[in-house]
């Protein structure tokens, strides 16, 4: 049986998320400053980015590569956040498109 870790694994698990979500939109503001094209471009690679991290923290829990349970489901949380909010933002931009192609000149 594996012993308890401590709490200082738990927070370093949060916060380490934390910093690469800023990180994510640090990089998506500087893609701002640009074209729509290279905001978008950097949304999905952010989106993807988290994918992955949580791919390979499955990958690595089923490997017994000391991954614990609780940063699988944390992982794959966040992943599903990350997705559901960009396809929810890609929703109100296909819509707001229709909206500006219905529109009388």
């Amino acid at each position: 049986m594996n012993p308890i870790s401590p709490i200082r694994h738990v927070v370093d698990t949060i916060k380490a998320p934390a910093l690469d979500a800023i990180k994510g939109l640090e990089e998506t503001q500087a893609a701002s400053s640009g074209d729509f094209g290279s905001y978008l471009k950097a949304s999905i690679n952010a989106v993807e980015a988290v994918g992955q991290a949580s791919v390979q923290s499955t990958e690595r829990f089923l490997n017994g590569e000391g991954e614990e349970l609780h940063q699988v489901a944390l992982a794959m949380q966040k992943a599903e956040l990350s997705f559901d909010l960009f396809m929810q933002v890609r929703n109100k931009v296909v819509s707001a498109y229709q909206e500006v192609m219905r529109m009388q000149l």
